[in-house]
């Protein structure tokens, strides 16, 4: 069990980039960040500089990495862990058709010994810690029965942290869009894994929308919260984080002054990786709940459309921001 609690933001395919993570990095200190899901195969034959490079800024900073043949899951976390990943997770949770043809994802939720096979496999290749991301279960399974199942089978081979997104998966009849929001959550099973078994690490994923609500589901008991779209969304809450659970002091920079940063990273960036236009969509909600918020994020999507360079896109938007009338 973990001294202090793991707070992170999920990995989401197109979202969690590494200008997304950067983003992220200058709200929470403490936070640890997650690559989108890299499949094995893409990083044994792929570009890997431009699918694993990250920031030093980043750590702690995981990779996640899909896939179901062990071998081509050692090869892949081997060359991760060459990049200083401080984490490799294994995904068992995407319901997309496309990673289930793939026999990977969520329907792995069905094959415990298999995963156990990865895990075993991945841990071997690596000095990090290997740790599995996974749902209460799929389709028609009793998820009262096969969830601790599959925690126990996974955890004989020597995985000791499991992120569990407090959702089943339903991979016949929805969407992977549908699967974020229809299956309805069920924290209660996520802590009752705890109580059933306490010596591993068991983090909480799903639906979580700030700081107080994640720290009311883990109750002091789990081990951590996995933030997701409200991170991406409502960017502005792991300011809260460092403060809530790791004894930071209160966090002093102002939206504008993190506008004023990003303006910065964009000016170094977007002329050596085309990329870095992504940014402008990571950060739609920079200033979201705020007088203005709509605007900033009008003057982004106009601004973006003209195809200047991002540093540019930005820059308007801060001008308007900065420029909006203060109540007296």
């Amino acid at each position: 069990m973990t001294t202090t609690p793991n707070i992170s933001v999920a990995p989401m395919m197109d979202w969690t980039d590494r200008h997304c993570r950067w983003f992220h990095r200058q709200l929470s200190q403490h936070t640890r960040l997650y690559t989108e899901m890299v499949v094995a195969d893409a990083v044994i034959h792929g570009p890997r500089d431009h699918l694993l490079g990250y920031h030093d800024v980043e750590h702690p900073v995981a990779l996640q990495i899909g896939g179901s043949d062990p071998a081509k899951l050692a090869q892949a976390t081997q060359i991760g862990s060459g990049y200083g990943y401080d984490e490799i997770n294994l995904n068992v949770g995407c319901p997309s058709d496309r990673v289930q043809a793939g026999r990977f994802g969520a329907c792995l939720m069905a094959e415990a010994d298999l995963v156990a096979e990865c895990f075993t496999a991945m841990s071997g290749a690596t000095e990090a810690d290997v740790t599995v991301k996974c749902r209460l279960g799929i389709d028609e399974q009793d998820v009262h029965v096969e969830l601790p199942k599959f925690i126990e089978t996974v955890a004989a081979a020597g995985c000791t942290t499991f992120i569990v997104h407090a959702r089943k998966a339903w991979l016949k009849g929805l969407s992977p869009k549908d699967n974020r929001t229809i299956p309805p959550i069920d924290y209660d099973l996520v802590r009752a894994m705890k109580v059933q078994f306490p010596e591993l690490d068991i983090i909480v994923n799903g639906q979580l929308t700030d700081v107080p609500h994640a720290a009311e589901i883990m109750q002091g008991e789990l081990d951590g919260a996995m933030f997701g779209r409200a991170a991406y969304s409502t960017p502005w809450l792991l300011t809260q984080v460092d403060q809530h659970w790791f004894g930071a002091e209160a966090y002093e920079i102002s939206r504008l002054e993190i506008a004023e940063c990003l303006i910065g990273y964009a000016e170094v960036q977007q002329g050596i990786d085309p990329t870095t236009k992504a940014l402008i969509r990571h950060v739609m909600g920079l200033f979201a709940g705020l007088p203005g918020a709509r605007i900033w994020r009008r003057t982004l999507s106009e601004t973006m459309a003209t195809k200047i360079a991002p540093s540019l896109v930005l820059r308007a938007g801060l001008d308007v921001m900065e420029n909006l009338p203060r109540k007296s």
